[in-house]
């Protein structure tokens, strides 16, 4: 017979995978994120992460069909989702004539792009993505709402951050009022690279667009324009009279009017006419989160206001504001920076040790604990001490030992493992004060 040969586990580049301990902690954030959503009035929606290939590549292009993963099943071209939102726009197209507007929907799944793996960059990643999609018309409010919800995630989250908040109007228009309307999304392109590239490049592009080179530092210099949201607004309002524009100086007025009036602390954002946000369906509001205490992490969260999100899909106008924050990215980078919260190696609070013919009454037990608390028997064939010692390396803050004598008085000795406290308890009382114990 010969010897099979082994083969190497490994696992492809660009796709996490944690240990318990800290996927509990992932898990916690997730969980942080969807009540924040729900909390705030978002429904759930959870999109197949198979799509037909001409429903997810019609508003693509570019770098993106590059990066999608595709095949071909029979007949059928497939590809796996690389964003949630041109899902979101596949279903509301669908399901236009059921759904109450304006529609509220958050989602929280993984997410693919065949890109090079590197660091801060993954294959395989979650994003939680909450949208607010108008049926003809959607008020500027829910630009300040979904502003609100970012608020809101990052402190559940116990994290800081800074929203900076942009219209891109403002750049619209003002490459409008210069007499460039044409070249707008190529200059737009250009600035929007201006911190990765530099002035003096970003002036040399610009140029090679047919840019004056007054008009290049008036361009470079309302796109470095950042501050204090209502003093900075107020300070670029008069730069032109342009109509697009002013609208875009109008709706940022709007938004900041709204977020005083839900509370958002004013020191939590500002104005920051450099957000462009390079995705070409952005037509208003854009907006961008960073954590100020470490500036090098670039955007956490980001998103903003478009005009038409299903335009490809349907002939009703479906106007929309979103957010997305890429979880997977912000865990790598908190874990990689020992900016986790700090975690256990379980979550298990209560472990039941079998002593001499027990097993089946623990199992009774546990099958009592678990209505309250997370239990477990352990039924290793390990000595006692071996036992306790590996439920304080798991720090496992309850063990409960259970013998023959036990079984027969009703009578468990819980044991306290923070304190070292033992007590003969019903099993009543035993859960009486793990509970008071764990602040339940």
């Amino acid at each position: 017979m010969t010897e099979q040969k082994l083969i190497k586990p490994r696992k492809l580049s660009g796709f996490m995978e944690l240990a318990p301990n800290k996927q509990l902690v992932f898990d916690d954030m997730v969980a942080k994120i969807r009540a924040a959503y729900q909390q705030s009035g978002f429904l759930p929606l959870d999109t197949p992460v198979l799509e037909l290939s001409e429903i997810l590549l019609a508003k693509s292009g570019g770098s993106i069909d590059k990066e999608v993963y595709a095949f071909k099943k029979g007949d059928t071209d497939i590809c796996m989702r690389y964003d949630l939102t041109v899902p979101l726009a596949r279903y509301v197209a669908m399901n236009c004539e059921q759904l109450s507007f304006p529609f509220k929907r958050y989602q929280i799944g993984k997410v693919y792009r065949g890109e090079r793996a590197q660091k801060g960059r993954f294959r395989e990643f979650v994003q939680c993505d909450a949208d607010i999609v108008g049926l003809g018309e959607l008020p500027i409010v829910a630009d300040a709402e979904c502003l609100y919800l970012v608020n809101k995630v990052f402190k559940a989250l116990n994290i800081e951050i800074i929203n900076r908040i942009s219209n891109r109007n403002i750049l619209f228009g003002f490459c409008e009022a210069l007499g460039y309307a044409a070249q707008t999304s190529d200059i737009l392109v250009v600035l929007d690279k201006i911190g990765k590239i530099g002035k003096e490049n970003a002036i040399s592009e610009l140029r090679e667009l047919g840019v004056s080179e007054g008009d290049c530092d008036k361009l470079i210099g309302i796109t470095l324009t950042a501050g204090e949201f209502d003093s900075t607004l107020e300070k670029i309002q008069a730069y032109t009279d342009n109509e697009l524009y002013q609208k875009g100086i109008s709706e940022l007025r709007e938004v900041g009017q709204y977020l005083k009036a839900l509370g958002v602390d004013q020191k939590g954002y500002t104005l920051d006419i450099g957000i462009i946000r390079g995705q070409n369906y952005y037509t208003g509001t854009v907006f961008e989160a960073i954590i100020p205490s470490h500036p090098e992490f670039g955007t956490v969260c980001g998103g903003g206001r478009y005009d038409n999100l299903a335009g490809y899909y349907t002939d009703k106008k479906l106007p929309g504001v979103g957010l997305s924050i890429g979880l997977t990215r912000l865990f790598d980078l908190l874990d990689q920076n020992g900016m986790l919260p700090e975690h256990k190696p379980t979550n298990i609070q209560l472990q039941i040790l079998p002593l001499g013919d027990t097993l089946t009454e623990c199992l009774e037990l546990q099958a009592y604990f678990l209505n309250s608390v997370v239990t477990e028997v352990n039924y290793e064939n390990r000595s006692f001490k071996a036992k306790l010692k590996e439920a304080n390396k798991k720090e496992i803050p309850f063990v409960l030992v259970v013998g023959e004598d036990e079984v027969k008085s009703k009578k468990y000795s819980l044991k306290n493992m923070a304190t070292g406290e033992n007590s003969q308890l019903s099993r009543e009382d035993c859960l009486k004060n793990i509970l008071s114990s764990l602040g339940n």
